[in-house]
């Protein structure tokens, strides 16, 4: 299951970032690193960004990169 694929108010813990080069490096930058909770907070109305919350701040990404984040909810 990837990041944008969570629904709003769920947690689940990254498993795997993805990308390459400096798109990866950017995401793992941003605190979107393996074995890091975060929390889907907000989806805009067309579905694109969302936003997050880890670490205690919250991060906005674009669908895109978070379905590049392959996340285990602890719901499922």
């Amino acid at each position: 299951m990837t990041l944008d694929q969570i629904e709003v108010g769920t947690e689940a813990k990254i498993i795997k970032v993805g990308g390459e080069g400096q798109l990866r490096v950017r995401l793992l930058d941003m605190g979107l690193i393996p074995q890091t909770v975060v929390r889907v907070q907000k989806v805009a109305p067309m579905g694109d960004p969302i936003e997050i919350h880890l670490r205690g701040y919250a991060l906005t990404i674009r669908k895109e990169d978070a379905a590049r984040i392959e996340v285990q909810s602890f719901s499922a």
